[in-house]
């Protein structure tokens, strides 16, 4: 049985048609996995193909590249170009669409970078508090 994380289009379907008034949902919902971030980033710099863009990051499988890249062109954020060479050559670049994206991306890489260090202090202090409220339960419970 193959398992995916990455919402079928019938999920991502359901999920849009159930808030269809929230144009956010179904942005994050389109861009918000794990891939499709790193992949419009890396074709931001201009057309590459396959085997770079799997180089370029390179703890993706090539099963997960391939359907994601296709999700991506379903979507009209990426657009495929096949040359006629032997064997055939094909290359990705960000459409129109795709290259809208980039600048509240962009954004959101430089406002997580600015805010990674007080995201970290603070999920440190929610793991510790966690932990503390557990240990205090566990004590209340066995006396």
């Amino acid at each position: 049985m193959v398992t995916s994380t990455e919402p079928t289009p019938n999920k991502r379907a359901r999920r849009a048609s159930a808030h269809p008034d929230c144009a956010v949902r179904g942005v994050l919902d389109r861009i918000g996995d794990k891939w499709s971030y790193l992949l419009i980033l890396n074709l931001a710099s201009g057309p590459q193909r396959f085997g770079r863009l799997r180089a370029e990051i390179d703890d993706i499988s090539q099963r997960m590249l391939t359907e994601t890249l296709r999700s991506l062109q379903r979507d009209g954020l990426v657009e495929r170009e096949v040359f006629p060479t032997t064997p055939p050559s094909v290359e990705y670049r960000l459409s129109p669409l795709g290259r809208s994206l980039l600048t509240p991306m962009r954004a959101l890489v430089r406002w997580a970078d600015e805010n990674k260090l007080q995201s970290l202090k603070h999920a440190t202090f929610l793991t510790t508090t966690a932990v503390n409220v557990r240990g205090n339960a566990k004590k209340r419970d066995s006396q």
